[in-house]
Order: structure tokens, then C-alpha cells, then sequence
């Protein structure tokens, strides 16, 4: 069997840990606010559809090592709970590029560089959880490396605090130069 072709995209929506079973310290904070974003990234997700615009989900193993996406997906979406309803939300689809990733950025010893690069990424979209922590790693290896814009819609990420989203999405935006407007501000490639 030949292996698919990575789909060529100027701009890439990066989904950072929706599937989650939330359940560690603090998840109950998180849980609403998460949901809110779920949604707001479901109506972006259709919106950049429209302009053939590639979704790589980026999600944490949790520590397992023998851990598969596939199994994460199916194990969330059998949650009778809010994380459960994102996943059934958010859940990737067949032509959706997925990746686990062992830390905070989905850089960090991952292939989404080179699978970035491969696409022909020069625009990358990040959603998801949390604001102050794994979206926020990754925006800042993405500044690092360069990509001539970086747009995390408010809307679309959640953090266990309105204070800590607040100041995490100000950071992005003064220091890692981050449009941090809302989802509803889509505009084309």
C-alpha cells in the first residue's frame, strides 16, 4: 500500500489537546470553558474548510508510551461528561492529520515540523488547551521558528481562569506577535 500524501496548505489549523479526558487538578475550571471553545473551534473548522485549509491535531499521550490517537479519540468520546462531548465535537475526520505529542508544544519531539514544512505552511491557526500552557508553548516554538503569522482566536482556547487566558493571550500577542482576535475575524490565505 503507498503511503497518502501530506496535503499541500499555506495555512494550517493546529488543534492542541481537545481530546482530553479531563481529569487532573483543576479540570473543573477548565471543563465549561473548554466547551465554549470546542464549539467556537467546530464553526471555524467549517469556515476554513471553505478555504481548503489542512487540521493536524496535536494531543498529548498522557504519559503512555503504547498510547495511539485513534484509541484516544474512541476512549474520550465514550465519556459521559464534558470531555466527552468535545471529543464527539472536535473529533478529527478522516482527511484531519493527527500526531501525539509527549510534552506542552506540539513541536516538541514531534513531527509537525517536518509535516508543517512538507505542507508548505507559511500561516499557522492554534486552538485548543490550554490558553496559558500547551498553546502557549506552542505558539512561542512557532515564533521561534519563524512562520510569517500566527493567529490564535480568543474564542478558541480556554484556560482554568479568565485571568490566566487573559494574560497568556496578551504574552502571544505583545511578545510572541500572535493575532489573538476571535474566530469570527476569519479572513482568507
Amino acid at each position: 500500500m503507498k503511503p497518502a500524501k501530506v496535503p499541500r496548505s499555506a495555512r494550517v489549523l493546529v488543534l492542541v489537546d481537545f481530546i482530553n479526558p479531563l481529569n487532573f487538578p483543576g479540570a473543573e475550571k477548565l471543563a465549561k470553558p473548554a466547551l465554549a471553545a470546542a464549539r467556537a473551534t467546530v464553526r471555524l473548522r467549517e469556515k476554513l474548510d471553505d478555504q481548503k485549509v489542512t487540521v493536524v491535531y496535536a494531543n498529548d499521550n498522557y504519559g503512555y508510551w503504547q498510547s495511539d490517537f485513534q484509541s484516544q479519540v474512541a476512549q474520550c468520546c465514550e465519556r459521559d461528561d464534558i470531555s466527552g462531548e468535545i471529543a464527539r465535537l472536535v473529533a478529527p475526520r478522516p482527511r484531519d492529520v493527527t500526531l501525539l505529542k509527549p510534552r506542552h508544544s506540539a513541536f516538541f519531539c514531534t513531527a509537525l515540523e517536518l509535516l508543517l514544512h512538507e505542507m508548505g505552511a507559511r500561516e499557522l491557526v492554534l486552538a485548543g488547551l490550554a490558553t496559558d500552557i500547551c498553546v502557549q508553548m506552542t505558539a512561542a516554538d512557532a515564533f521561534l521558528r519563524g512562520y510569517e503569522g500566527v493567529w490564535v482566536p480568543s474564542d478558541c482556547t480556554a484556560a482554568e481562569t479568565t485571568k490566566a487566558k487573559n494574560a497568556s493571550l496578551a504574552y502571544m500577542r505583545d511578545v510572541l506577535k500572535c493575532d489573538v482576535r476571535p474566530a469570527s475575524s476569519v479572513r482568507k490565505v
